[in-house]
């Protein structure tokens, strides 16, 4: 993707981000953390909308950061772009000297760039080499994954992240298979998974039937879950009172995630018993969504991508502290829709590497 149709390509649900970020970053001084910028297309949008932003981009691919770097550098040192997983935000945060956000925004999953680039394997649509990493500085490939994880593992995989019925058919499919050459490409892999499926249970316009495997791969390749199920906690604990988060994910494991983050957090944790609740077990959090919101049908013709979209936004309505489990039938502290409107940096070209360990995970 070349800078001028990263710059043309519109982000999922650009105008409800906006919306619901827009009243904890309109001051002046305000902080938003993007922890997933890929082609910097919402934090574009934000920037432009909040003149006295200033704007912490991470990524793990450093491609998609070329690109936001390259779009927004109109904004110079109000944005500060760094190479980082999004559950390294404390460490990067840390080293910013900033102790707190008004805003956090995470678009999870695999992004526009990546699922258009062939060559990083993402897409079981067309021929490529059989890669998936988010990250090219890291080793663990999807070719690694399926031609040298034993059947029970690959099994596990399929079933747990791509919620594919048929991991195990697959797996073993998969293990025969590599007895005779290893897979090097996605159109073999893809080949395989249909063929593993028996015919009678593919029906019509749900997808090709590799889909779940392919996301099961990624997911394994890239450690998203487990970076989600850090990131996410981490950035709310980074949100100062007022501040507010939004969280696109793509589907239910990950926003099962996010949804159990923002509960134990807008849960009254008074003990049962006591005639009044106690001011300082009360809720951190407010949610703003009833549920997930998604994408009108006008947007998804215009971005089939949006199609998947499951938006949570919450807001910090009392300091951070310590979350307890949930005492037995607490509610969370859930809302309606949220409220309608609501220093020094390096340019957007100098991005920097986060202190991430080893692991074997992007956007418009």
């Amino acid at each position: 993707m070349s800078p001028a149709e990263s710059a043309q390509h519109v982000p999922v649900l650009r105008e409800r981000v906006l919306e619901l970020l827009a009243p904890a970053v309109s001051a002046a001084g305000a902080v938003c953390v993007d922890a997933t910028v890929g082609l910097g297309g919402h934090a574009e949008a934000l920037l432009a909308a909040h003149s006295a932003l200033r704007l912490i981009g991470l990524d793990r691919d450093r491609q998609a950061l070329r690109h936001s770097a390259e779009r927004l550098a109109g904004f110079g040192a109000r944005v500060q772009l760094v190479h980082a997983v999004y559950d390294e935000l404390p460490e990067v945060l840390a080293r910013l000297e900033v102790t707190a956000v008004d805003g956090a925004l995470f678009d999870l999953g695999v992004s526009s760039m990546q699922l258009d680039a062939a060559e990083r394997g993402f897409s079981y649509a067309r021929p490529a080499p059989l890669d998936m990493r988010m990250d090219t500085d890291t080793e663990l490939t999807a070719a690694a994954v399926v031609n040298t994880y034993p059947v029970p593992e690959l099994t596990r995989i399929l079933r747990e992240y791509g919620e594919e019925r048929f991991a195990g058919r697959i797996a073993r499919a998969i293990a025969a298979r590599r007895i005779e050459a290893p897979f090097t490409s996605t159109d073999e892999l893809a080949d395989l998974v249909r063929d593993a499926i028996p015919a009678a249970t593919r029906a019509p316009g749900t997808g090709h039937p590799a889909r779940r495997t392919f996301q099961a791969l990624r997911i394994e390749v890239n450690a998203e879950l487990a970076a989600v199920a850090g990131a996410v906690p981490a950035a709310l604990d980074a949100l100062r009172v007022g501040g507010r988060i939004v969280v696109l994910a793509y589907h239910s494991l990950e926003d099962r995630l996010v949804k159990d983050a923002f509960d134990e957090r807008a849960v009254d944790l008074t003990p049962p018993g006591l005639p009044v609740a106690l001011e300082a077990a009360g809720p951190q959090l407010r949610v703003l969504t009833r549920g997930v919101e998604r994408a009108g049908e006008a947007e998804v013709e215009a971005n089939p991508r949006a199609r998947s979209a499951r938006l949570r936004a919450a807001e910090r309505i009392r300091p951070a502290g310590p979350v307890p489990a949930r005492p037995a039938g607490r509610r969370a502290n859930t809302g309606g829709r949220g409220n309608s409107s609501g220093s020094s940096a390096s340019s957007p070209g100098n991005a920097h590497r986060g202190t991430s360990a080893p692991r074997s995970r992007g956007r418009a």
